[in-house]
């Protein structure tokens, strides 16, 4: 029995095995290394360099880019959720500075003035810090001695010290009494009105009956009283201050009106370099009744306090006005008592006066406080000129 020749291979290079799969003849192969010995002669050195500097260069942008995304997450996360806010400070601190807590503030409050005046780091962990420390107290109104960027642990352990928390008064040089009082009130809730009844009973506080009231006596400095201190024990408080510095310059309890009197003119009359000058032509002009200021000794300042006013221009008819007997230029000697707060400088410099020859004095530069002294009249006025040149240079400054 004849058989027909099995089909070994076509003219076109295809071969068929007998299930019909198609083979990869060699020439497809060969085509393929020919085409990649084409292509790998096809590229230079310096192509192939270059394509891998891009990949490179790609790869660190992409990195770069996801870097740059993730870190803005973070920050949006971290801000959102506060992981960067400095909870506390530690240390002891760096600058005192006196802290006020009013009346009716709550401990959320306080925690923000706090963080305001860069007391404690941030004022939420202040708040939770006090809650676990004092779950069930307050922080008591009135002034506290403490400092900056301190921890939250340390500012408490202050505000919760029951002897720190005091009311706090700040009392300039030359303030009169009235204004003391409101100031005094403002700071410690009592009313004026105790203060003003306190006023004139000089026996309470040892002041001589000479005076006619504590005016002269309020020594200015800063306070910080008690927050239970009563009316009566703040003004002894600023009156024991004046006795002190009278002790401090061995002044005698006989000299007390002379020395406050000519001290609360000083104050207005000069800067602290010329007081003791100052002191020095006063008592010339109070000891020389015949001399050429025939012992007047034509103050200003004496004037405008019994005045009750502030004005530096006095008409004159406001300067003949004997009645008024704070009016130094109507009335020989010194006025009926002090006309504000003198200082320790203006104390000391009325309990030691210069010994000069000087009658006049005026400052002739509002802006250095340079004063000129002379004996006469004629020479007064020479500076006077150079005063009133020295104001229309400085419009404004004088008036």
């Amino acid at each position: 029995m004849s058989r027909e020749p099995r089909e070994t291979g076509t003219g076109d290079g295809q071969g068929h095995r007998s299930d019909g799969d198609v083979l990869t003849s060699s020439n497809d192969a060969g085509d393929s290394r020919l085409a990649g010995a084409f292509e790998h002669h096809d590229v230079t050195p310096e192509q192939r360099q270059r394509r891998k500097v891009r990949s490179r260069a790609s790869l660190a942008t992409a990195i770069a880019l996801f870097i740059a995304a993730l870190l803005v997450v973070v920050a949006v996360l971290g801000s959102a959720f506060g992981l960067f806010e400095r909870k506390d400070y530690h240390g002891s601190g760096d600058q005192d500075v006196t802290f006020s807590v009013a009346d009716g503030s709550s401990t959320g409050q306080i925690a923000q003035d706090l963080q305001a005046q860069d007391i404690v780091a941030n004022a939420s962990h202040f708040v939770s810090t006090f809650q676990q420390r004092y779950p069930e107290q307050f922080i008591q109104p009135g002034e506290y001695q403490l400092k900056t960027r301190i921890s939250s642990d340390a500012a408490i352990d202050a505000l919760m010290e029951r002897g720190e928390a005091t009311h706090y008064a700040a009392i300039p040089k030359t303030q009169r009494m009235g204004d003391t009082f409101t100031a005094l009130s403002q700071a410690t809730g009592i009313d004026k009105s105790e203060f003003e009844k306190l006023s004139t009973d000089k026996a309470k506080f040892g002041i001589p009956d000479r005076f006619p009231n504590l005016e002269g006596w309020l020594h200015p400095g800063e306070y910080h009283f008690p927050l239970n201190a009563t009316a009566e024990q703040i003004l002894q408080e600023m009156v024991d201050r004046t006795k002190d510095t009278l002790a401090k310059n061995d002044v005698p309890e006989d000299r007390w009106f002379e020395v406050l009197t000519i001290g609360s003119i000083v104050e207005f009359e000069g800067t602290p370099q010329v007081y003791r000058s100052v002191a020095g032509a006063i008592e010339n002009r109070i000891n020389n009744p015949n001399g050429e200021t025939n012992g007047f000794i034509q103050s200003d300042a004496s004037v405008t306090y019994g005045l009750g006013t502030t004005t530096v221009h006095l008409t004159d008819e406001e300067k003949r006005d004997k009645s008024n007997p704070y009016n130094t230029y109507a009335n020989p000697g010194l006025p009926v008592g002090p006309i504000g707060s003198p200082s320790d400088d203006a104390i000391a410099a009325a309990a030691h006066p210069e010994d000069n020859d000087y009658y006049y004095w005026v400052t002739v530069n509002l802006d250095t406080g340079e004063t000129k002294f002379s004996k006469t009249y004629e020479e007064h006025q020479r500076y006077v000129q150079e005063y009133q040149q020295w104001c229309s240079d400085n419009p404004g400054k004088c008036s």
